[in-house]
């Protein structure tokens, strides 16, 4: 546990939360700031600040049961969609140190706005050239 991170203060009930599911590796919460009611955080209780360092264990952990929320508000709040949202490094917008994602479901009346605007690539060359590039790393 880092001891200034806010999840991990969540986690060992120093801060408040609106919990609605936990186990022995995963928490998940209400997200205090929701894009959309019923906006749920699924987080690993072992500070992890970011999915590239993550078990591959806790990781699979982790997106079984953000599967499981997402399905339940699809049922249980009646949404008629779910976004699920995670980033990594300040780079990406991640706010928190902390692996999280972001389960959230989606209505009807919502404006579904999306965080980012598609755009296309300079050319096919471009774009095999970068696959490429993430190939080799592989």
């Amino acid at each position: 546990m880092a001891s200034e991170c806010i999840f991990c203060k969540i986690v060992s009930s120093k801060l408040p939360s609106t919990k609605i599911y936990e186990d022995a590796t995963i928490l998940v919460f209400l997200d205090i700031n929701p894009v959309e009611e019923g906006h749920a955080l699924v987080i690993p209780k072992e500070h992890l600040n970011s999915i590239t360092n993550m078990p591959d264990d806790i990781l699979r952990k982790v997106i079984v049961v953000t599967k499981k929320i997402a399905s339940a508000q699809l049922t249980g709040l009646n949404a008629v969609g779910v976004n699920i949202a995670q980033a990594n490094g300040s780079g990406a917008g991640q706010e928190v140190p902390h692996v999280h994602f972001h389960v959230i479901p989606r209505y009807s009346s919502d404006p579904k706005e999306a965080n980012w605007k598609p755009r296309k690539y300079k050319s096919a060359e471009q774009m095999n050239q970068i696959a490429e590039l993430i190939n080799k790393a592989l």
